[in-house]
């Protein structure tokens, strides 16, 4: 027979303050600016936005100059989605205005957290003119009848 241990109260309140912690890093993460690209990995971060629909999450991913064929879509995590994709040329710094620094990029590089939970499996990719659209199907979540 097995019995459940009541979990006491400071349990509970050290849980709460554990999880705002966990958000605060998150908003801290989304808050603060980085730069949009890596020198030593030559990677620039694309462009991107998502829309969250009742049925589907809509991940539409800027990609001018990307190769195709190279397009990569890999999930890291239950919700995060990892994109790369070659260039057809090189980028340096002074193309985009940017003189004060010197480098190139040859390849697209993002991580985009996505905010509900979806089927990653179920996924669906299309790219056209240098745009990458990826819908993913939200998982169901289920309602309790409250009586």
């Amino acid at each position: 027979m097995s019995t459940k241990r009541k979990r006491s109260f400071s349990d509970i309140v050290d849980e709460y303050f554990e999880n705002i912690e966990e958000m605060m890093e998150q908003m801290q993460a989304m808050l603060t600016e980085k730069p949009s690209w890596n020198q030593k990995a030559c990677t620039i971060e694309p462009l991107r936005d998502i829309v969250v629909t009742p049925t589907e999450v809509i991940v539409t991913v800027d990609l001018p100059y990307a190769e195709e064929k190279t397009v990569k879509i890999k999930p890291l995590e239950k919700n995060v989605l990892e994109i790369r994709a070659k260039m057809k040329k090189k980028v340096k710094f002074n193309e985009l205005g940017i003189t004060h620094r010197k480098g190139e990029f040859q390849e697209f590089h993002c991580q985009t957290r996505i905010p509900v939970p979806v089927h990653t499996k179920k996924m669906k990719i299309l790219f056209k003119k240098g745009i990458l659209k990826i819908c993913l199907p939200r998982k169901e979540e289920f309602t309790i009848p409250i009586e």
